[in-house]
């Protein structure tokens, strides 16, 4: 069977990745190549080119904010924002668009792990020959899992033979293509390539970001715990192509869910050099990036355009800069605070500037978090750190920035604030006094209230909406050339944005856990859940307050836990732990708990001013649990009208 889209599979574009220290240091000894030819993987220098490339591919899907948005929007955790266009509208299933194989942005994974996994199968079959070492080798092992992994959850079952054989190398110009099951893409791919990678890769990676056994160790748990949950199908979601849940091997749901337990508790007693951080903020402080949490980013930097993958200076709106955090960033450069105490509008002045730190950045509002993420998700402020270490709630002037010489502004109940004052706040409650948001006397454009006594404008989470919500703190770009002034702000982001945390080894044995696995004594499913919360209790620094905070609520955190660990509970804790970094939509599909945990939300209009609260409801179908092959892949494959129907995806014909 030598067939498949040559266009997917010729032009493997690859561009350098930086994987150094984050002193930017170090880097892979490679020159940066535009395409790659079969005469590239005979020579020691093309293999390691190659092997950047696979590093590098990671840039044209994590941080691309359409592929982003495919993970996130339509959850429990993310619904379309004010300025969103279908892209967004359509991942939400509130009948603004109805998805279909063109509109459909689960494509930017397509597009980029199909010739990935080919150029690994390049490096897996002639590396040998130029003396490659077999670690090296095992990294494409790891990168062709990888991406038959995000294939398989996403789409259902992909082919293994792109044209020059299952799991070869293809150089072939045919365009036809003939789809596996979801079982045989486990089986025959992913499992194998990732058991090689453990058994070949160090225990600690060779450069700053490549990949390890621990990080192999995760992604093998994670696939079996995905896999128990395909083949036990509780809610009977189909699976396409059509077969029947069984193992080629005869084992069952049960065995996997154990041996995704024991994988991921084997990586947490045999860590390498990796860790959880002190706290949840330690984590995704941008001055904290690539901390030994972090197992796998895409990596960016603020020295070299060629590293970085993109302009310093602007943002393409496209791969590989990585402007996913734009998306969740409100239009806060529309507040406005006074010269005088007139406010004339001849002395209003935006307080508020556009700057390249992580508690602003570009907006973009293209996604809001809903009313549920703050009153439900993280009803616990107090405590949980965690809620303040992802938003940002208070929006702090930086007017003196901009040129603009004024020591002080005037701001709600005409009150004075000097720069780094709060202009505006969400509240974490609802106020004992109720927030004035028919005020007239000070020109607060967004719409925003007042209370009595306070120069911030305030928005409390019931008054969240589709044009102002908190931002994704999380996300925020980070650089240390801005000097004086706001820096870059329209450039993407050229911080990692990470892709896997040693955290997760606790969500997966817990997960397992839940499922039936086994528990060792000192480790079942509360224990481990409490690992995460007990750390989530310990405070250093408060975002909200913009000051040091030493506090520790461990132990409130852990007497909160339940007693019995239950699968919603530990997907309400992964939504906190890892909040906006785009895993939700996989993990609600693993479940099948996607159509009744983002079934409803609740959050305000688009229009300024709007803090009424609705309750929209989504339709989600069972179909839906699979993204559509994307169009331009179906229009480039040599097939009939209803060889192509049969390929798609059932419901989106």
């Amino acid at each position: 069977m030598k067939t498949f889209n040559s266009k997917l599979i010729i032009g493997l574009c690859v561009g350098s990745l930086m994987l150094g220290m984050s002193s930017c240091s170090k880097f892979l000894d490679e020159q940066p190549r535009g395409i790659f030819t079969p005469g590239d993987f005979k020579t020691p220098n093309g293999i390691n080119n190659s092997i950047v490339g696979l590093y590098a591919h990671l840039r044209n899907i994590y941080g691309q904010a359409y592929y982003y948005n495919a993970c996130l929007t339509g959850t429990d955790e993310v619904t379309y924002a004010q300025s969103a266009d279908e892209n967004f509208q359509v991942m939400d299933f509130t009948g603004l668009s109805t998805m279909t194989a063109v509109n459909s942005r689960a494509d930017v994974a397509w597009q980029a792990a199909l010739p990935n996994i080919n150029m690994a199968s390049g490096i897996i079959e002639n590396a040998p020959a130029v003396g490659t070492s077999p670690a090296i080798i095992a990294e494409a092992h790891f990168f062709r899992a990888f991406d038959y992994f995000l294939l398989v959850q996403t789409f259902g079952g992909v082919p293994l033979d792109l044209g020059g054989g299952e799991l070869k190398y293809s150089t072939s110009v045919e365009r036809k293509s003939i789809r596996n099951t979801v079982a045989e893409v486990y089986t025959r791919a992913i499992f194998p390539d990732l058991l090689k990678a453990i058994s070949d890769l160090p225990d600690s990676p060779r450069l700053k970001g490549a990949v390890s056994k621990t990080v192999a160790r995760l992604y093998l748990a994670k696939a079996y715990l995905t896999y128990a949950w395909w083949l036990e199908n509780p809610k009977n979601i189909p699976t396409y192509p059509e077969t029947g849940r069984t193992d080629p091997d005869g084992k069952t749901s049960g065995w996997y869910f154990q041996q995704a337990y024991d994988l991921a508790v084997a990586a947490i007693e045999n860590p390498g050099p990796y860790s959880l951080q002190p706290t949840f903020y330690d984590v995704n402080v941008a001055t904290n990036d690539r901390n030994n949490e972090i197992l796998l980013f895409a990596d960016h930097t603020e020295d070299s355009e060629l590293y970085n993958g993109g302009s310093l200076s602007y943002g393409s709106g496209g791969a590989p800069d990585n402007f996913a955090g734009w998306m969740m960033t409100w239009n806060y450069t529309s507040l406005t605070s006074s010269k005088t105490t007139g406010w004339s509008t001849a002395d209003l002045v935006n307080s508020v500037q556009r700057e390249a730190v992580q508690a602003l950045g570009r907006p973009w509002t293209r996604m809001a978090p809903t009313i549920n993420v703050v009153t439900e998700t993280f009803a616990d402020k107090t405590n949980d750190s965690r809620y303040d270490g992802t938003f940002t709630t208070v929006y702090r002037g930086n007017w003196n920035k901009a040129n603009i010489t004024n020591p002080s502004l005037f701001n709600a109940n005409n009150m004075p604030v000097k720069p780094e004052d709060a202009i505006l706040t969400f509240l974490n409650e609802e106020p004992q006094t109720p927030i004035n948001y028919d005020n007239k006397t000070y020109k607060s454009s967004i719409g925003a209230g007042v209370l009595p006594g306070r120069a911030d404008y305030v928005i409390s989470p019931e008054g969240i909406s589709r044009r102002v919500y908190p931002g994704l703190w999380k996300l925020g770009p980070y650089r240390t050339d801005n000097g004086n002034g706001l820096g870059q702000p329209n450039a993407g982001s050229t911080r990692p944005f990470n892709i896997a945390k040693f955290s997760e080894l606790y969500f997966i044995a817990a997960e397992a856990a839940v499922k039936g696995a086994t528990a060792k004594a000192g480790k079942n499913a509360r224990d481990l859940v409490n690992v995460i919360r007990g750390r989530a209790g310990v405070w250093r620094w408060d975002n909200n307050g913009n000051s040091a905070k030493e506090a520790n609520h461990r132990a409130e955190m852990l007497a909160a836990t339940p007693v019995q660990i239950t699968l919603n509970y530990i997907l309400a804790e992964r939504s906190r732990e890892y909040y906006g970094e785009g895993y939700r939509w996989y993990d609600l599909v693993r479940t099948q708990t996607w159509s009744d945990i983002a079934k409803t939300y609740r959050i305000a209009g688009s229009n300024v001013g709007d803090h009424t609260a609705a309750t929209f409801t989504r339709s989600i179908q069972p179909f839906h649990y699979l993204r559509p092959i994307p169009q331009g892949q179906l229009d480039a494959m040599d097939m009939s009208a209803a060889e192509k129907a049969a390929y798609q995806n059932p419901g989106y014909n």
